[in-house]
């Protein structure tokens, strides 16, 4: 066994000459990509702007994010990914292509390989859509592992011990609850309700009450600056522009965190019910496990104000965030890649 590990060893000594191996997270919200030895090369909205006459990439990222909503009707902004898989798989295949560009690391010798952070959820389908587009990118070997096992391993939880280890990963697309022992994932649930659902229940509840029509990106705006899970007794508030739906004339208006925290209170309720039905889903000895190490948060969602009080508080367990939680899939994945034959056992296709 150790003449193998060592032959793999060199192996993959020899490709860091010829290829850049690459890791990502390909988000519904944002795609990061981490190059083998040096970490994050690029963290970008999941966003492509195309012209719809020639066909061509007008932006991609950042620059796309900024456009979204204010084109021209030449022009289409379009999100790929939905609920943390592809939707667009031609837009997809662009956008992956282009930010691979972004790494300036393109010169290579042997094709690449890859490991793509997917929901635990993924059907077979959604599988050979994220491989295909990953190859047709230039990629030689493709590698998925789930985003709730590589969330774990970027926040340096014990995946490898026969202890039980509760990830909580809520992305924009999906809410990706895990419990985890021995490299293998003993009980996992994907939920369709994350930071997107967010964006939008706040949306909804602008148009009801308050008459202003706004974009999900100003939506997500409010979430981030005054949005809670719980009332931490200080008082946010920030001003909304948006759209009249009565005149149709530009319109402003002032709303509080109380506002926005009953906005975002069914999906809340969601994502703490999954947490809940997993704790339900799992042995005794596991359920020990979990009481004594509690629930950790990763993704975007986990920076939500009180999220972690508000799920401590509904089911009485410690819970934590993962350092820099929005990185926590791409530094995971990353970690698969530099340490494989470690890791290789996570590897789901």
């Amino acid at each position: 066994m150790s003449d193998i590990n060592s032959f793999r060893d060199g192996i993959t000594y020899l490709r860091s000459f010829f290829a850049t191996d690459l890791a990502m997270d390909l988000g519904t919200a944002n795609t990061l990509i981490h190059a083998r030895g040096q970490g994050i090369v690029v963290n970008e909205p999941s966003v492509v702007a195309i012209d719809k006459r020639t066909k061509k990439v007008v932006a991609v990222g950042t620059e796309a994010k900024m456009m979204f909503g204010k084109t021209p009707q030449d022009i289409m902004t379009i999100r790929p990914m939905k609920d943390g898989v592809i939707a667009d798989f031609d837009a997809a295949k662009v956008m992956i292509s282009s930010l691979i560009r972004k790494t300036k690391l393109t010169s290579f010798i042997l094709k690449p390989k890859i490991i793509i952070g997917v929901p635990s959820g993924i059907t077979q389908v959604e599988k050979k859509a994220v491989i295909e587009s990953a190859m047709e990118t230039g990629m030689g070997e493709v590698y998925l592992v789930e985003e709730p096992m590589a969330a774990a391993i970027g926040t340096k939880m014990p995946v490898g011990e026969s202890r039980a280890n509760l990830i909580v990963d809520i992305g924009g697309g999906t809410t990706e609850v895990a419990i985890i022992s021995m490299y293998a994932t003993a009980y996992s649930e994907s939920i369709r309700v994350a930071g997107d659902e967010l964006d939008e229940a706040i949306v909804r509840y602008l148009r009801k009450n308050h008459g202003i029509d706004v974009g999900v990106f100003e939506a997500e705006r409010v979430k981030i600056h005054i949005g809670s899970a719980f009332d931490s007794g200080t008082k946010l508030e920030t001003e909304v522009a948006g759209r009249d739906i009565v005149n149709g004339l530009p319109k402003r208006v002032t709303v509080d965190d109380a506002m926005i925290r009953a906005a975002m209170a069914d999906p809340v309720k969601a994502i703490v019910e999954s947490v809940y039905r997993a704790l339900h889903g799992i042995s005794a000895e596991m359920a020990a496990d979990v009481t004594s190490r509690g629930v950790v948060l990763a993704g975007g969602g986990a920076l939500i104000r009180g999220l972690d009080k508000r799920i401590q508080q509904d089911l009485g367990l410690p819970v934590s965030t993962s350092p820099d939680p929005l990185t926590a899939i791409v530094r995971g994945a990353g970690t698969v890649l530099e340490e494989f034959n470690t890791y290789r056992r996570v590897i789901i296709n």
